[in-house]
């Protein structure tokens, strides 16, 4: 994967590294170099497993290892999103959201011995409390405390909708009370107008997908915002001198660091990943051109000091 020039937005040059349906992609670097790829995708499934995992060992060619978690019972759910892996304690552990449909979705985990699966969930609604809860991003600071960032619904707000938050995650079944982490706060991130929700109507917006790294002695999240749906999806950042916030979102001014374009439509929930070089890497999906599957990019991005940049890429001949 060849750097060319520095850019935003949906320039020239980005086509998927894997052929198929691999939503919400979620990259992890593995111990031995190699990458585990984990995403929502409704085609892979079976009455046994969900969650797809691919592996590579370039970031550019994908071959797929199977199904990664266990279901559960069908009264817990029927719509499985976004899981993200860590090691821990000696073991693999898989967050994820589970629900009916687009309703009721709590944060769970689950348990492996290998990163591959399987996993088995472990019987706990990290998020009780939440009315919903989705996409959930586990973090290691450098001190070794470990944090974990999601999304929620926030009804009593100047922008009423999907939230961003953040909980101590203590032991890797166990979440402390939330906090808030982020609220939207431009028009680019409305879902829907007038939207039905919860006994009322809202102007509903969305901020969905939360990312962490440490870079240049501060915190850089990106995150979604607007309706997964359509071209409106996009991606922006905010930082942060402490991992609990407070976070300041990109300028009002500062166009989002991924947005339809020539040859993007609707990108959006990426993850962020230490690339073979040793540079910074998002992954991130977006629509094909006939609008029926999410498909996964990967594209090299810059932490500057004042503010993080992407930088268009060249896909090897064949990714």
């Amino acid at each position: 994967m060849g750097v060319s020039v520095r850019g935003r937005a949906g320039g020239a040059g980005h086509r998927p590294v894997h052929p198929g349906y691999f939503a919400d992609p979620f990259v992890l670097r593995l111990p031995d170099d190699t990458y585990a790829a984990y995403g929502t995708n409704p085609t892979a499934t079976s009455t046994e497993g969900v969650f797809e995992v691919l592996l590579s060992h370039d970031l550019e060619t994908w071959r797929s290892a199977g199904l990664a978690l266990m279901r559960l019972d069908s009264e817990m759910g029927d719509e499985y999103w976004a899981p993200e892996v860590c090691f821990r304690d000696g073991s693999w552990w898989m967050y994820y959201s589970v629900g009916h449909g687009i309703s009721g979705h709590h944060l769970r985990v689950a348990r492996a011995a290998e990163p591959t699966g399987p996993f088995h969930d472990l019987g706990v609604d990290l998020t009780p409390h939440e009315t919903f809860a989705i996409d959930p991003h586990p973090f290691q600071d450098t001190d070794g405390e470990w944090y974990l960032y999601f999304a929620r619904d926030v009804l009593d707000a100047e922008r009423p909708g999907t939230h961003l938050a953040v909980a101590r995650l203590p032991a890797p079944a166990q979440l402390a009370d939330a906090q808030a982490v982020l609220e939207p706060y431009a028009d680019w991130q409305i879902y829907e107008r007038e939207r039905p929700m919860y006994g009322g109507t809202f102007d509903w917006h969305t901020l969905e997908g939360p990312a962490v790294v440490r870079r240049q002695g501060r915190y850089w999240m990106t995150f979604s915002g607007g309706a997964w749906t359509g071209p409106g999806y996009a991606v922006s950042w905010a930082s942060s001198a402490s991992p609990l916030g407070p976070w300041v979102a990109a300028p009002p001014t500062a166009p989002p660091l991924l947005s339809s374009g020539a040859s993007l439509i609707g990108p959006g929930h990426n993850s962020l990943v230490v690339g073979p070089d040793g540079g910074d890497r998002i992954a991130f999906h977006a629509w094909n051109a006939d609008h029926s599957e999410r498909q996964m990019h990967v594209a090299s991005i810059d932490f500057r000091s004042e503010e993080p940049a992407l930088l268009a890429t060249t896909p090897a001949s064949g990714a």
